[in-house]
């Protein structure tokens, strides 16, 4: 198969399709939808006690035979969680901090596969120093956090001639069109996070999922607004959001759930709105790539990882003539 890579050969999927863990939204649903789909499924379990989090990961090893992982936010870091994690799925990943190797090891020692996202060469070659088994490079185009400053296609080509583990590209793919093109490059896979925000296993809350369905790449900017928590970190959200946050009154904008507790959202704070969220939802941090143009309807996920998929193999195979 054209899609068959050194990613897919490592990770253990059968299409080299990561889903990002995207905070609330990644829930162990879509992990397991797109796991299914034969990609990488994710979850974030940002604040979840690791308790909580091995009963979780346990049920969705039950749940799916697919290939899934966590995704672990650094300022937010809880080793335990790390630790549990790291015997239960085949991926642990790691995200905005200096690649750390003594958490590379703490992985390898549960048996996981160890990966970092990163936003620069030099964070690249970190990585790797530090034992990881892969990177993922964000380009500036992506959604949420953004480590780095450069766009997708400079990066990427920066980091594949000085790295020798699978490279994974990130940052404004959302069609069979743009995996394609970054495989062309030499990544051995795609990571996408918006284009599964539109997902019937997401846990975006529907004024999110309908804003962003009416959002182009024009409407997204890169901004430090939503800094609550977790400051000057730089993110990309929907304008529409920024513009509501900056209108709406001090205190709190909403109120979510974080386990069993209900808890205010202030205004600027980092949380997205997921289904159970209520109060200004357009207030809130909506998280979106320059790839939110080509996010026009709601799929299930694995009719997403299906038809990027087929779509990229096809467009392979015709310019391999």
């Amino acid at each position: 198969m054209v899609l068959r890579t050194s990613f897919t050969e490592l990770v253990g999927c059968q299409v080299p399709i990561q889903q990002a863990g995207m905070g609330g939204v990644a829930t162990p649903e879509l992990a397991a939808a797109v796991a299914d789909a034969g990609g990488l499924g994710m979850v974030s379990m940002v604040f979840v006690p690791a308790a909580e989090v091995e009963v979780t990961l346990g049920a969705l090893a039950k749940r799916t035979g697919g290939t899934v992982g966590l995704n672990v936010l650094m300022p937010f870091l809880d080793r335990e969680v790390v630790e549990v994690a790291a015997s239960r799925v085949r991926v642990v990943e790691f995200f905005y901090a200096d690649p750390d190797p003594v958490l590379v090891s703490l992985v390898h020692g549960g048996g996981a596969l160890a990966a970092w996202q990163v936003g620069s060469l030099a964070e690249a070659r970190a990585a790797v120093e530090a034992g990881c088994d892969f990177v993922v490079v964000q380009g500036t185009e992506a959604g949420g956090h953004v480590r780095g400053q450069l766009s997708l296609l400079p990066l990427l080509e920066s980091v594949l001639g000085a790295v020798d583990v699978p490279v994974v590209a990130a940052g404004g793919i959302a069609t069979a069109r743009g995996v394609a093109a970054v495989l062309a490059a030499g990544a051995a896979g795609a990571r996408l996070g918006t284009r599964f925000v539109a997902t019937r296993e997401a846990d975006a809350h529907p004024a999110y999922v309908e804003a962003l369905l009416r959002a182009s790449a024009s409407d997204t900017v890169l901004t430090t607004t939503f800094s609550g928590m977790w400051p000057d970190a730089p993110h990309r959200v929907l304008r529409s959001c920024v513009e509501a946050a900056e209108a709406a009154p001090d205190g709190a904008v909403a109120q979510m759930s974080f386990g069993t507790k209900q808890v205010p959202v202030p205004r600027f704070a980092v949380p997205c709105p997921t289904r159970d969220t209520t109060g200004a939802i357009e207030a809130m941090a909506l998280y979106a790539g320059e790839s939110a143009g080509a996010v026009t309807e709601v799929m299930a996920a694995a009719d997403v990882v299906r038809e990027l998929a087929e779509g990229a193999e096809r467009l392979l195979r015709a310019a391999a003539g």
